[in-house]
């Protein structure tokens, strides 16, 4: 009768003590979990992240013009339904604008500042600001407003 020799095959027991095994680290890492849990951050992150864009409450006009995507970020300033002006959230009287714009800006002529006005206030008062924004030497001004299709809902 042939053993297990010849075939290189071992069963547990043969040829070894009937001792305990020793206990040998793992030298691998098991990376699973880190990436479960990192895959579950990434879709909160990405599920909070727009809904993180606070701002002032204003309904904004509807438009046919197409969306403006540019990877910088722009500042807002916003004009509510009773004629307040903000620059992010925060309310600032029209006769400081300038100056706390350049502030923000550094005096840096070419950042993106976006206006919102709400669609309930009247033109002139929306003019007004980009006007006084336009009068400091800013060059890149713009108007925000919804399209008709609802796409531009969160701006």
């Amino acid at each position: 009768m042939a053993g297990p020799v010849g075939n290189g095959i071992s069963s547990p027991g043969v040829g070894r003590g009937r001792g305990r095994r020793r206990y040998r680290p793992m030298s691998d890492i098991n990376v699973t979990p880190f990436v479960d849990v990192m895959l579950v951050l990434l879709i909160v992150f990405m599920v909070t992240a727009p809904l993180l864009t606070v701002g002032v409450p204003v309904d904004l006009p509807k438009t046919q013009a197409a969306s403006m995507n540019d990877s910088d970020e722009p500042l807002v300033l916003s004009v509510d339904k009773e004629g307040r002006v903000y620059i992010q959230e925060n309310e600032v009287a029209l006769e400081n604008l300038v100056p706390r714009l350049q502030a923000i800006t550094v005096n840096n002529p070419d950042v993106r500042i976006f206006v919102r006005g709400d669609a309930a206030i009247a033109y002139g008062k929306v003019m007004e600001v980009m006007g006084t924004v336009s009068a400091a030497g800013f060059k890149k001004v713009a108007l925000l407003a919804k399209l008709p299709n609802g796409v531009g809902e969160g701006q």
